[in-house]
């Protein structure tokens, strides 16, 4: 019965990846676990406990992300990119790959994929009113390959949750995890820019006319890009102090508001931003992902392992898992499975990050932002099919993959 949860969760999520559908996909996934027995009262208290400051953090992100963007402040990024558009095309989607890689990094990858789509696929269709539609693709799966590295905590939702679970603190995790992210990112960046050689050795200058931003940005603006600076200064300190994360990033979240607030933002607007069914569903996972346990999963998973994992191993299963169950669910059973080994060191950990970081690239229901990026695209008129996007995955994260572990062995 679990298993078949598990499956109904993909499924019902693949269907339909925003508003309440994920809700609906891990409501019925743990009813489902529920009925085989799985399923405890105690579970969901277990989840609350374990989730509720991760919860937090989160929230403030994306309160922090809608606000610059209300203010307007990727209105700027779109303006920073543009007279690249007058060159070769390669020079715009080099600065679009490493623009989606900063905002995933900062904000997180969710925040990439829903705010940069619509920004560029916007500017490409305005500065290349005729040729537009054979960039669109390209610079779509630009914005999802590089957003898939994650280098710092924030910077994935999964591996927030995982790393509360197993006990990484942030700076511990950047440390290894930031040149992790740069060699992999380079890799990425080779990989999807060979896929599409053909369509950026254009090099005819766009000739449509785009608006600048009437002004500079007003000073509630410049304020909410000051408080989100302070906030990524204020997150490793605070974990360098041995202090919590989620006071840093809420009391940042709190001067965001306000800045955005006295620059004329609804608040209304702000918490709009915020992907609420995001939560439920990452709590209805964390009670499957017991399920799982209990039926098995996670001593499967340890056996595959064995007492001293090795790093490849551990980084490929992940990424595998993560690809065919959804990296959530996959990061959690990482998480029980790695845990019960007692490890003495925490590369296991780090390899079962980068696996589900890179991992959802080889398969659309792999991760949350898989699925909001086909749904973002296809609100806004671009079409990609699933074997399209298998065959990019392979192409992209084979190699990344193996930079990243490779990197991940020569840090430790």
């Amino acid at each position: 019965m679990t298993v078949l949860a598990l499956i109904v969760l993909v499924l019902v999520v693949s269907a339909r990846p925003h508003g309440f559908g994920p809700v609906l996909g891990s409501a019925l996934a743990v009813a489902i676990a529920s009925l085989g027995g799985n399923v405890l009262p105690s579970d969901f208290d277990t989840a609350v406990l374990a989730q509720w400051r991760p919860f937090i953090t989160l929230i403030s992100i994306m309160l922090m992300t809608t606000a610059a963007e209300r203010v307007g402040v990727l209105d700027r990024l779109a303006s920073l990119i543009e007279p690249r558009t007058r060159g070769p095309v390669r020079r715009a989607f080099r600065l679009t790959f490493f623009s989606s890689a900063l905002v995933a990094a900062v904000f997180s990858n969710d925040a990439a994929i829903l705010l940069l789509p619509p920004t560029i696929l916007a500017l490409l269709r305005t500065v290349y009113p005729r040729r537009n539609p054979k960039f669109l693709v390209a610079f779509s799966f630009a914005i999802f390959a590089a957003a898939g590295v994650a280098p710092l905590l924030v910077s994935n939702p999964m591996n927030l949750v995982f790393a509360a679970h197993v006990g990484l603190g942030f700076n511990e995790y950047a440390l290894v995890m930031v040149p992790v992210a740069v060699a992999s990112w380079i890799a990425t960046y080779l990989a999807i820019s060979w896929c599409f050689r053909d369509v950026l050795d254009d090099e005819a200058p766009a000739l449509g006319d785009w608006h600048e931003p009437n002004g500079a940005l007003s000073r509630w603006a410049k304020a909410v890009v000051g408080a989100v600076a302070a906030v990524l200064v204020g997150l490793p300190v605070a974990a360098y102090l041995g202090e919590s994360l989620w006071p840093v990033a809420a009391l940042g979240a709190f001067a965001v508001c306000l800045f955005a607030a006295a620059d004329g933002v609804a608040p209304r607007s702000l918490f709009g931003g915020v992907a609420w069914s995001v939560f439920p569903f990452l709590s209805g996972v964390f009670v499957l992902a017991l399920a799982l346990e209990r039926a098995g999963s996670t001593t499967l998973l340890a056996g595959l392992y064995g007492p001293d994992p090795n790093l490849a191993t551990v980084g490929v299963i992940s990424a595998a898992g993560s690809a065919l169950l959804n990296n959530h669910p996959m990061s959690l059973l990482n998480g029980f499975a790695l845990l019960d080994l007692e490890l003495q060191d925490k590369g296991a950990y780090f390899a079962a990050l980068i696996g589900g970081d890179l991992g959802p690239r080889l398969l659309p229901m792999g991760s949350l932002a898989g699925l909001l990026w086909f749904d973002t695209l296809r609100r806004h008129g671009v079409e990609i099919s699933v074997l399209e996007f298998v065959k990019i995955g392979v192409i992209v994260t084979v190699p990344s993959l193996a930079v990243s572990l490779g990197v991940l062995w020569l840090l430790l």
